[in-house]
């Protein structure tokens, strides 16, 4: 949590930014006059639309959080409405489930509107809202998401200066074959375990157990990816039991430290949400601790069984992965794989063609795409990298492979720098470089579009542009030879990854 790189402080400023936009948003409806369920309700919306909106523009950004109450108040008005009737109230949110799963296949866009939707399901089990609540929920909801939006988009719009990398699209297939589509039924079944177990532990916070089963789900593809955040999340809500136990109960919802250490929470979430899920987690269970101390139900045993909810729901992930419609971590990491070396290829084309003098490729773009499947490649492989993977040859080669992938987008960064620089300029042994370099990657993954330039003949001499990007050209070919090793060796692609 505290070695992650953060380069510009993107992360930082994220999570401040986060504090500013929910504490406005709970100020507003307290000022307002909503009651404190309500006011949980649209801090936890803005909270939502502050985390989950991951559009690369400003203004998909935008669009997702205008979208967001189109997806939850219809979700919030069935969830109040069937709070009498358990087996219907139950049967629908596993629509939801399913539903917001799916949706996932269409992006960023699909993956926000999905879990907003499920945690305004959740939200009403959190609250126990009856429909005789549900207009302030709609009006504590629609005024946060509008002070969170007035913070992000106009008081401090990080994104605007800093674009979010765009997220690498999902896997594709057809029926069963996609994975969103896999996943679906898979969450399905997982929440169905979770919530009949979960009301056999208790009748009034089984919905934890739901919960955990649908976010071990999210930003996973794949049975080994989804085990280990399992695993995850397990870990950090058991230390977070136990902060809660040392921070929260003795405080008994006292307003003003209860307030300051909600906000200490929220950037906790934000600030490590990318580089350690336990740590999330951590931040998450202390906050859901001190909101029940403000709603006046926390004690000892609360907290205890949020642990044995959070077990039930993570077996329920466990379960499901393995007899609904597995999807191995050796299919998933091979895309995943394969996709990175094709970016590779495609940054090193770009800027060999900017080198030969074509003004119009632009190898940076390419480059940021190269980052965002690097980070998809390392979340796909962690299964095999976790320390406790007891299959050592496999854990080794997976850290190969990680390592050389990082090579290449080392020598692609440098490359790109190269070739931004308007002095640099074509040399001959260029192409032949390129070319080593695509006869390198074939070995790989087949045959790529798009070969090395054309030598131009007519420029003579060695310049030092050319020079450098020969180094970084010489670096890749070097890493893309030697990932032959642990890609195509001894032990085949799927006895390596296969999870």
């Amino acid at each position: 949590m505290f070695m992650a790189p953060d380069p510009g402080l993107f992360r930082l400023r994220v999570s401040l930014r986060a504090v500013a936009g929910i504490g406005l948003a709970v100020t507003l409806c307290q000022l307002t006059g909503l009651s404190l369920s309500a006011s949980i309700a649209g801090g936890l919306a803005a909270l939502l639309a502050l985390f989950t909106v991951g559009d690369p523009t400003v203004r998909g950004q935008a669009g997702t959080t205008a979208l967001l109450p189109v997806a939850g108040f219809p979700v919030l008005a069935a969830a109040t409405a069937l709070h009498g009737t358990p087996l219907l109230r139950d049967a629908t949110w596993l629509a939801v489930v399913f539903a917001g799963v799916w949706a996932r296949r269409f992006g960023p866009r699909g993956h926000a509107l999905g879990i907003f939707a499920f945690m305004m399901f959740f939200t009403t089990q959190f609250l126990h809202a009856v429909p005789g609540q549900l207009p302030q929920l709609y009006a504590a909801v629609a005024l946060s998401l509008t002070a969170s939006s007035a913070v992000r988009f106009g008081a401090w719009c990080i994104e605007r200066r800093s674009p979010l990398p765009a997220a690498p699209l999902p896997l594709e297939g057809r029926g069963l074959d996609r994975p969103a589509t896999r996943q679906a039924f898979q969450a399905t079944a997982a929440c169905a375990f979770a919530l009949g177990a979960g009301q056999l532990l208790s009748h009034d916070r089984w919905y934890w157990a739901v919960g955990t089963a649908w976010w071990i789900f999210v930003n996973t593809a794949s049975r080994g990816e989804t085990l280990v955040r399992g695993f995850r999340r397990v870990l950090g809500t058991l230390t977070g039991i136990v902060a809660g136990l040392l921070i929260a109960v003795p405080l008994h919802g006292a307003p003003a430290p209860t307030a300051a250490l909600v906000a200490v929470s929220v950037f906790g979430i934000f600030y490590t949400a990318a580089p350690s899920y336990s740590w999330m987690m951590f931040f998450v269970t202390v906050m859901a601790g001190l909101l029940y101390g403000l709603l006046g139900v926390l004690h000892p045993g609360l907290l205890v069984l949020r642990l044995a909810e959070t077990g039930v729901g993570a077996l329920g992930a466990a379960l499901a992965v393995a007899l609904v419609l597995p999807i191995t971590t050796h299919t998933v990491t091979d895309r995943w794989i394969e996709r990175a070396l094709h970016a590779v290829h495609g940054c090193t084309a770009a800027a060999a063609r900017r080198l030969a003098g074509d003004e119009r490729a632009d190898p940076a773009p390419l480059a940021g795409e190269l980052e965002a499947l690097l980070g998809r490649v390392r979340m796909a492989l962690a299964p095999l990298v976790h320390p406790l993977n007891p299959m050592l040859q496999r854990k080794e080669r997976a850290r190969a492979i990680l390592a050389l992938l990082d090579d290449c987008a080392r020598e692609v960064r440098g490359l790109a720098a190269v070739a931004a620089d308007p002095d640099a300029s074509h040399d001959a042994r260029l192409t032949a470089a390129c070319r080593r370099v695509e006869t390198a990657m074939e070995s790989l993954v087949g045959a790529v579009p798009g070969g090395a330039p054309a030598a131009h003949h007519d420029v003579p001499g060695h310049h030092p542009g050319a020079e450098q990007a020969l180094v970084h050209l010489h670096g890749l070919e070097r890493a893309l030879v030697d990932m032959a090793t642990p890609l195509r060796g001894p032990v085949r692609d799927s006895q390596l990854v296969g999870v």
